[in-house]
This record gives C-alpha cells, structure tokens and sequence, in this order.
C-alpha cells in the first residue's frame, strides 16, 4: 500500500467553501479520500460537493459556522452520519479583517479574525478529539494551517498574523497533549498565495516589488501545496507531530 495514499480515509475540512479549503477538497477526493466539506457559505459547498460527485468521488457537504459550537457539534454529528468517524481534520477556516494596523481595527473586527482563526481551530480540534475517543477510534489526525506571517509579517496584517502566531503555537502544544488520544497535530504555513486574504498583497502596486523578496522569485499556487498536504494527511508522516511545513518557496530565508 502506498504509504502517501489518503485513499478510504474520511477527511474533514473547515472554510472549504472557497480558496485552500476548496482546493484541498479535490486534492483529497481525487487521491480516493472521502471528504467532508463545511463552511457558512452552504451554497458554494453544495456547488463543490456536486462538481466532485460528478466526477465519481466521494464528497459530503454540511453547514458549519466555526463561531458556533453547536455548530461545530452538529457538522461533526451529521458527516459522521454519512462517513462515519473523521479520520482527519483540517482546520482551515480563516478571515482577514483588511489592510489594518492595530489603531484602525475595532473590536469587532479583531473579535471576527480571532475567533474564526484562532479559537475555532481550538475547539474544533477539542470537540474531534471527544469523537476519537468516544468512537474509540485507534488513532486521529489534526492538520492545522498557518502561515509565514506567524512569524513574518508586514505593515497592515494586525490581527490577522497574530492569529497565524496563535495556531501556529497552538499546533506544538497540541502536539504535546493529543498523543495521549492517538492524535498527531501538525501544521502547514504557506507563503504568499493568492487567496481572498492575501489579494492586496499578491494584486497590488507593490507585489512587484515585494515578490523580490521570495528567493524562488514568484508568489505561490495551490497546488505548490498539494505535496505537503498529502504528506500530512497520509500515514506517511506518521510519526510526524508538532512540525509545521512551510511551504514559501524560500521566504522566511530571505532577510527582512
């Protein structure tokens, strides 16, 4: 057996409605996994789970608002439902509040990136581990996404590379607690993407310029995570836990 394959795992995605969450859906099912996609947007989950149907995969889509813990207990109930117990979760959801500095944002909007990014990731990786347990499952698997703003970051990311800071510490300490459950937790931190949260970066005046300072000289594409991805969520990293993969194309290298 083919050590990378994802092939019959039952694969949960947050935020899968748009950008990484969405590509990652086919990636999976296309590699034989069985994935289940939550998110606000209902209507685009349904438009995604349809294409992949339609292409013969196995795919679920359910409501799931990350802010909402009955929420979050309810996606778990109904996938379960139609997959049976999660293999691997994907915490992917994330919002951005803008091009702000820490004196332009209100509380609304750090409340908003914190909560989306930062606590979901917690409680959703929480709730999971009372299913492992509870379905006596042998053993879990948490992929959390980061970013390279966990530690590099520019003018106008506050707070939104606060909350990549927070995952990407949450994902060791997790690492450290989880075993005890079966459960490995590690991360991925892309670099520059272009994604809905990274689109005055990638799109504006100054990507020019700041794309001098990625030594392979170009901003990322999806599939340039394709490879960690699979690694992560495969048996293949199995005795991987705590690593966070950054996949930058040399950035965080490169002097500030």
């Amino acid at each position: 057996m083919d050590r990378f394959s994802v092939a019959g795992k039952h694969i949960a995605i947050t935020g899968a409605s748009s950008g990484f969450g969405h590509h990652f859906a086919g990636v999976l099912a296309r590699e034989g996994a069985r994935v289940s996609l939550g998110a606000r947007r209902t209507e685009k989950i349904e438009a995604r789970v349809d294409g992949l149907r339609g292409e013969g995969h196995a795919a679920f889509g359910a409501a799931l608002d990350v802010c909402d813990r009955a929420s979050m207990e309810a996606f778990f109930t109904t996938i379960e439902a139609e997959f049976g117990p999660v293999d691997v979760l994907i915490n992917n959801a994330g919002i951005e509040a803008g091009a702000k500095t820490y004196t332009m944002i209100d509380e609304d909007d750090w409340d908003a990136v914190i909560d989306t990014n930062l606590k979901s990731a917690w409680l959703m990786s929480k709730l999971y581990t009372e299913r492992v347990v509870a379905n006596e499952q042998r053993e879990g698997n948490i992929v959390m996404i980061s970013s390279i703003t966990d530690t590099r970051t520019i003018k106008g990311q506050f707070p939104y590379a606060i909350s990549k800071g927070g995952v990407t510490r949450m994902t060791e300490v997790l690492a450290l607690e989880a075993p005890r459950y079966g459960i490995r937790v590690n991360a991925i931190a892309p670099g520059y993407i272009l994604t809905d949260v990274s689109r005055l970066v990638v799109e504006g005046d100054n990507a020019p310029d700041f794309v001098k300072g990625i030594p392979m000289r170009r901003f990322g594409k999806f599939e340039d995570l394709d490879g960690p991805l699979l690694l992560l969520a495969s048996d293949a990293s199995r005795w991987m836990n705590g690593s966070i993969v950054v996949v930058d194309g040399g950035h965080v290298c490169a002097s500030l």
